[in-house]
């Protein structure tokens, strides 16, 4: 991607999350009531996750799960039946409301709109070891949304991680601004349609 466009980009993360936020204001309000009103625990889900050039920032969610879920199983993916998800958190991840919050560290640089979706150290450690070329998803910015999301369902085993990462390194090998709204077109499809990855 050429400078002029990483700097487009850039603007459009910046004025795309603000609009976002302020739109989505009420949304966050009523959902913020609906998780605290069925289980104890925070709202919001924050988590370290590993981004651009490796470096660690903390990611926004709402709390989709009950409080301290990994407490006793330590680092795990969550599946789609995941049964330590609550009711209000299904919807909002069938909906990908939960990721809403993400517009903040959009806003702040973090993130992108579109990219590789960041992970945590754990399994980054881990999928280095197993995965050539994995690391080489840390050279963009990871993204709210991206080619592999809308390709791709969850990541429930190595083999999804591996073909994920296809997706990934196509994306980084083909940035440009026309693929980026080819995603966040697709990504509104894919969410209107409440199905796909997260």
């Amino acid at each position: 991607m050429p400078p002029w466009e990483k700097n487009v980009k850039r603007l459009i993360d910046i004025g795309a999350s603000l609009a976002a936020l302020i739109l989505f204001f009420p949304l966050m309000l009523l959902v913020a009531a609906a998780i605290k009103l069925e289980s104890p625990g925070p709202v919001f889900y924050i988590q370290e996750r590993i981004g651009y050039r490796g470096i660690k920032f903390r990611l926004w969610k709402f709390r989709s799960m009950i409080a301290d879920a990994e407490k006793h199983s330590g680092p795990v993916w969550a599946g789609k039946n995941d049964d330590r998800i609550t009711r209000t958190g299904k919807i909002i991840r069938k909906m990908r409301i939960d990721e809403i919050p993400q517009f903040y560290n959009i806003l702040i640089g973090d993130m992108s709109l579109v990219g590789p979706r960041p992970e945590r150290e754990f399994f980054v450690d881990q999928l280095k070891k197993k995965i050539p070329y994995y690391p080489l998803r840390l050279k963009v910015k990871p993204g709210l949304t991206g080619w592999a999301q809308i390709k791709h369902n969850y990541d429930r085993t190595l083999d999804d991680v591996r073909e994920k990462l296809k997706y990934d390194l196509y994306y980084i090998e083909n940035m440009s601004l026309s693929m980026d709204f080819k995603i966040l077109l697709a990504t509104v499809y894919v969410v209107l349609g409440a199905k796909g990855a997260h």
